[in-house]
């Protein structure tokens, strides 16, 4: 290697070094921020569960962005998600500061007015369009880059200076503009239209990234679609979950808005060949549906075994027969149930994987009959091609009594 080359191989391994340590250094300063906010909100006796778990779930967010960043500096996704985390946690932070009502909490109150906007748009925005290698699918999609910047600025301009106030903690606009109000009302729904035009364009082009990629960035983009639809299924049944106990869904929605996407995230660029994102699809489509029938069942057992119960005894109380019959239903319903939920999934989203199955299962059954060799011969590269699909099949057999010259030869 030449001196020249041998610099700089050097200068790229110091602004790797460097690169690195900014990384971890801005994901340190969240961590330290998200601690100071849970720390105030012990103060202003905050719900010390649901003042957590926020800060704990950006915890993830945060270490993933440095992880990413630090090993993929010329790749955004690692600094969108090291910035949305330091945006939110700066957030948190100037609300619990302001609550409690120290010097600056005026200043504190009106970074946290607008402060939220630009760590939402990294996330929500900006990572559909960048992900997974950190360039736009083509440049005709720059206009929507601009647009997205052009938009989440004003979004947070404006709700700098808009009149807003947050009921419950007593806190207000110091640099509120009444004046604003009229023009919200008018351009309100124009901005709400244009919003969920751009959130369309970037799920759009995830889509046609998606097609135009090869198997590597198909694999990487599973995993972020795969985390992105849980949150849209958690905000359709998480409302029972909210009226039976609070302190749950605030967990529960911590962990699945800001945790899933940034850990699937993090294992699509940098673990991705570790695990199957085909086989975690599979397993969940499963388990979710064979839960919520065993879920149906448990329940159903359990009423109408009372209303019998209530029908023939006129006693009101809940039998306990109902819960253990329901039980032992559930348990003699897993087995078949799990593999006739499999069997279908398998049927309808893998075809592939249930016909290469099928094609072994039943050139097993005819090797254990057919003694033709020749027949077998065919049977054996027609199964290869169909389960593998190699672009050649060849099968070669020795002929009876020849020796091979590379075998040792035995008395």
């Amino acid at each position: 290697m030449t001196v020249g080359a041998r610099n700089r191989v050097r200068s790229i391994s110091r602004i790797s070094h460097r690169v690195a340590w900014l990384a971890w250094s801005v994901c340190g300063l969240t961590l330290a921020l998200m601690g100071c906010a849970v720390a105030l909100a012990i103060l202003n006796r905050s719900d010390v569960a649901s003042a957590a778990i926020f800060p704990l779930a950006l915890t993830v967010s945060a270490m993933v962005g440095g992880l990413v960043a630090s090993r993929r500096p010329a790749n955004p996704v690692g600094w969108f998600f090291l910035g949305s985390a330091g945006c939110f946690a700066l957030t948190k932070v100037a609300t619990e500061y302001a609550t409690y009502g120290w010097p600056g909490a005026l200043a504190m109150a009106w970074l946290q007015g607008w402060l939220w906007l630009p760590g939402a748009a990294l996330l929500l925005f900006f990572l559909p369009i960048y992900f997974p290698d950190g360039i736009l699918v083509s440049p005709r999609w720059r206009w929507l880059a601009r647009a997205g910047l052009v938009f989440s600025v004003g979004g947070a301009v404006y709700s700098a200076f808009s009149p807003w106030e947050i009921q419950d903690r007593g806190i207000v606009n110091p640099l509120g503009i009444e004046a604003l109000r009229r023009v919200s009302d008018l351009l309100g729904p124009f901005v709400f239209v244009l919003l969920l035009a751009l959130l369309f364009a970037s799920a759009a082009s995830l889509v046609v990234r998606f097609r135009r990629s090869g198997s590597v960035e198909r694999q990487q983009i599973k995993w972020l679609a795969f985390a992105a639809l849980a949150i849209p299924i958690w905000f359709l049944i998480s409302a029972p979950i909210e009226a039976a106990s609070r302190t749950l869904f605030v967990v529960m929605d911590a962990l699945i808005v800001f945790t899933l996407i940034p850990v699937a995230a993090g294992i699509a660029i940098l673990r991705y060949r570790l695990y199957d994102i085909d086989v975690v699809i599979n397993r969940t489509l499963v388990y979710g549906a064979l839960t919520a029938i065993l879920v149906v069942v448990y329940f159903g057992g359990v009423a109408t075994t009372q209303a019998s119960f209530r029908a023939l005894t006129d006693q009101q109380q809940q039998p306990q027969l109902a819960i253990v019959v329901s039980t032992l239903v559930i348990a003699a319903l897993f087995n078949p149930l799990r593999w006739r939920i499999q069997g279908f999934i398998d049927r309808r989203f893998y075809r592939s994987k249930y016909d290469a199955r099928k094609t072994l299962e039943e050139f097993g059954a005819r090797l254990r009959d057919e003694t033709d060799l020749d027949s077998l011969s065919e049977d054996l590269v027609g199964v290869v091609r169909e389960t593998v699909r190699p672009a050649q099949v060849s099968l070669w057999l020795r002929q009876p009594g020849r020796i091979d010259t590379n075998e040792e030869l035995r008395p």
